[in-house]
């Protein structure tokens, strides 16, 4: 969406390569008519319907979306099937938590590794699902026929609710299908998405944390990198193929398609297109917007979680058991904390906000002589960001230092219904709740250690408390204030020392012997209370103030789709399948600096560091390279390459998507991007922007000669 002038000027200010990047997610049922012939114009081999078609075989029904049993259509990473039985690829950091679930002291599947050696070992993972596209279709004139211009934008969009609701039903009427309508361009165009929902996935392999997260912290949305990113799954069907829960006669998935494996090998400039389920972009978002972004969302969770990962990770290093509970949860903190972080340098670099001043001139010259609903929208716009900064602010406090940050006040939020239960006297709810409770415990606590979650609320309440505005104070402050005369480690110490929520035993023996008096006095649940209803206050608060952000933005994307009338727009990503196309490549990111395209098992020889949890190299890889010992999987100089870097436009959820060659063979996975272009989820950058990919051939290296998991090489067709 630049213009040209712009991208002339970024070009010679950065003096970077002049291959471009193809912006653009696109929407696979579209292809033939927006993109293929682009697409063979960059090398592709493949037809449109090889890629998308309803009726046979084709890459999509290669492509899964991982997602959560609660949320199945909200999809958290992606993978791709590479057998006839259903075993798949994804990130090792997709996988992390569900290695994690099954790690423990005596068998630490982090810090050794996991290989299944046959289909009885492949442990299941409750509550994991994966989505298969059957296929999508465009409603948009039916979803828009329930709507009328006398609509207020809340009744807008139940009335859409509605209509995708029945349009969904319709579509999975007398199947086992599950459909959703999609809206894309800010609900000025509708998708019917059908897909397969699978429930049993076992986990089958995956390397130690010191390969899959080799670099960590340090080097994640970085190049070059040396991270071997993957973990290895199946998906198991009902012995008639459908999909079913766990169950012990399940059987391995036929797929209608799977992905040849290529150890070819890439070259600088080969074609390379990536299928995945994008999570979210903010590619039509005004200046305006962009700066709630900066200056409230990214710099917020970047300072708060600052907070939140120094004190986990002293924890993690003190003891091993920590380490294994907290792993999870801090990968997943930590991952936003830098993006944020990244994002913003790069938005400020790449003057992105110049750049979304000038679209928003555009704007304004194709709404002049408009009807005032497209004439004000700017207007209205910076108006209500303006008046809901203040809220937002609070609630970014409440939110990353106070709800997210520690976990035992939300965990006592949710066990609260208990004193209406029990002030009710009715035994058996009373006795049906607790047992809910109980069952909830064990999840939680499960990873849970009452001395980390001490030093957590101390250090982030207190934070909280001295950088929030204090107009926005929940009340559980004003106590700690009175009581504790504002020492929030007294405050955090006689919480966990007290609080029947503070250890599952605790915990139990209350469920064991309820009373509402104690619940009503208990810190945590004093805490929990009040910090909920701020949040709930604020987001109120926040939504009244800018009840007009959402129809503006509508129009203003109506108007920008009208501007570029004839042209290939893509969408904003949603967690819906799409496509993207491109090529490896190398790229030159700052004066005097030249990036190769890929990078060797060598240069994790080179960051090897004893002494960083984040460098260290297992005995086992540093032997098979002192040996020399790569198998087939070396490229024509002998080299064992780690990753290759490609100018595909991803996103998060696009984690452990397939990198598929021109043949449609796959040749890695994609699983970061780079610093310099973190501004692309909101404007891409042309000649910066550059997909971090694993290369297949390392994976398989580590499976064959690392872990002599052969049974899981000759499972796939690997093509030479």
């Amino acid at each position: 969406m630049r213009k040209l002038t712009l991208i002339l000027s970024a070009v010679l200010m950065l003096n970077v390569s002049m291959v471009l990047a193809d912006e653009g997610m696109w929407l696979l049922a579209l292809l033939k008519n927006q993109n293929i012939s682009e697409m063979q114009k960059k090398g592709l081999k493949l037809t449109a319907e090889q890629i998308y078609d309803v009726n046979q075989s084709c890459l999509k029904d290669a492509v899964i979306g991982l997602g959560n049993a609660g949320r199945p259509f909200w999809h958290f990473c992606t993978g791709e099937i590479v057998s006839p039985e259903g075993l798949f690829f994804t990130n090792h950091h997709c996988g992390f938590g569900m290695i994690q679930s099954h790690s423990s002291v005596e068998h630490d599947y982090l810090a050794d590794g996991f290989w299944a050696y046959s289909k009885d070992q492949e442990l299941p993972n409750e509550g994991i699902t994966a989505s298969i596209l059957v296929r999508m279709e465009d409603v948009t004139e039916r979803v828009m026929s329930a709507l009328n211009n006398d609509m207020n934008e809340t009744k807008r969009n139940e009335a859409i609710e509605k209509i995708s609701k029945k349009i969904a039903e319709e579509a999975t009427k007398d199947t086992k299908y599950h459909a959703y309508v999609a809206d894309m361009f800010e609900n000025n165009q509708f998708f019917l998405f059908v897909y397969t929902i699978y429930e049993d996935i076992r986990l089958v392999g995956a390397p130690p944390s010191s390969m899959g997260k080799f670099g960590g912290d340090t080097d994640n949305w970085m190049w070059p990198r040396h991270t071997a990113d993957f973990s290895m799954f199946r998906i198991y069907t009902a012995p008639d193929g459908s999909p079913a829960p766990y169950a012990k006669e399940n059987v391995p998935l036929k797929p209608k398609h799977f992905l040849p494996v290529s150890i070819k090998g890439i070259e600088d400039g080969d074609f390379a297109m990536i299928m995945g389920f994008p999570g979210t972009t903010n590619r039509y978002i005004t200046s305006y917007g962009l700066q709630e972004t900066m200056d409230v969302t990214n710099k917020l969770r970047y300072e708060i979680r600052d907070v939140k990962i120094n004190v986990l990770r002293k924890e993690m290093a003190s003891d091993q058991a920590i380490r294994i509970k907290y792993a999870s949860k801090y990968a997943s903190c930590s991952n936003y904390w830098k993006y944020s972080n990244e994002q913003n340098k790069a938005l400020k670099a790449l003057n992105t906000m110049d750049i979304k001043r000038e679209i928003e001139k555009q704007y304004l010259k194709w709404a002049e002589g408009k009807e005032a609903k497209y004439s004000d929208v700017l207007k209205i716009l910076e108006k209500s960001y303006a008046d809901r900064k203040p809220y937002a602010t609070a609630r970014m406090y409440v939110l990353e230092g106070l709800l997210t940050g520690p976990e035992l006040p939300y965990f006592a939020v949710q066990c609260s219904g208990l004193i209406a239960a029990l002030e009710s006297k009715d035994q058996v709810r009373i006795d049906g709740l607790i047992k809910k409770l109980k069952e909830v415990a064990i999840d939680f606590y499960k990873d849970y250690n009452p001395a980390t979650e001490q030093k957590l609320i101390a250090s982030l309440f207190e934070y909280t408390y001295k950088n929030m505005d204090p107009q926005y104070y929940p009340d559980f402050f004003g106590q700690v204030e009175k009581k504790f005369k504002g020492d929030f480690n007294k405050y955090a110490q006689t919480m966990i020392e007290k609080s029947v929520f503070a250890t599952q035993e605790k915990f139990y023996a209350f469920l064991d012997n309820p009373n509402p008096k104690v619940l009503k006095t208990d810190l945590v649940l004093i805490a929990g209370n009040s910090i909920y209803a701020k949040y709930r206050e604020l987001s109120t608060s926040m939504r009244d103030a800018g009840k007009q952000v959402d129809e503006a933005n509508r129009m203003f994307v109506e108007g920008m789709l009208d501007i570029n009338k004839g042209k290939a727009m893509a969408p904003d990503a949603n967690s819906t399948i799409r496509l993207t196309y491109g090529n490896v490549g190398s790229y030159k990111p700052r004066d005097a600096v030249n990036y190769n395209y890929y990078t060797t098992i060598e240069g994790v020889m080179q960051k090897e560091d004893p002494n960083s949890s984040e460098f260290t190299v297992p005995q086992r890889l540093k032997d098979l390279y002192k040996a020399k010992d790569f198998g087939p999987y070396t490229n024509s100089k002998g080299e064992l390459v780690a990753c290759f870097i490609t100018n595909n436009d991803i996103t998060g959820g696009n984690s452990g998507s397939p990198v598929i060659n021109a043949k449609g063979e796959l040749i890695g996975l994609a699983f970061d991007g780079n610093s310099e272009a973190m501004s692309g989820d909101i404007d891409f950058e042309e000649n910066l922007q550059r997909c971090i990919n694993l290369d297949v051939r390392y994976a398989l290296f580590i499976i064959d000669k690392y872990a002599g998991a052969t049974n899981l090489i000759k499972e796939m067709k690997i093509v030479k």
